[in-house]
């Protein structure tokens, strides 16, 4: 997948995030690392729209990144309002990718994007599982 070239209708799940004061740097705009917590926030609530729980190292199917590819675009100053789309875009036998990208609202270019390697692990065990069914079941639909 070519992270510098996706569009807003590769995604289906959205979240909808606001700027905040405290994310500028020194020269003001918008911290790399931000947009790597924007997404992360993102990445929870398609977790939970999914129905799945697997997000806590407590229960028995959850996930660990293993690595990351992102790319920056352009700049973001604040306040900006930004849309964050999500898409599982690979799956594996006890990993998965999440693909992610940012767009300023009501804009069509592509701000950041990033495709995050995630492992499907249990914590109890301390080692890779399956990937969760219903996982698998969302990629399958075609929903990723």
């Amino acid at each position: 997948m070519d992270l510098k070239n996706l569009q807003r209708s590769d995604f289906k799940f959205w979240t909808k995030i606001e700027t905040r004061w405290s994310d500028l740097d020194v020269i003001g705009h918008l911290n790399h690392t931000v947009y790597l917590s924007y997404m992360e926030s993102s990445r929870v609530e398609l977790y939970a729209s999914l129905g799945y729980p697997g997000i806590n190292r407590d229960m028995d199917e959850s996930a660990i990144l293993a690595s990351l590819n992102i790319q920056y675009i352009s700049q973001l100053s604040h306040p900006s309002s930004i849309d964050i789309g999500n898409k599982i875009s690979r799956i594996g036998n006890k990993s998965y990718d999440i693909t992610s990208a940012i767009f300023q609202q009501n804009k069509s270019e592509l701000v950041c994007s990033a495709t995050f390697h995630m492992v499907a692990y249990n914590y109890k065990l301390n080692k890779a599982i399956k990937v969760p069914e219903v996982i698998i079941k969302h990629y399958k639909k075609g929903n990723g």
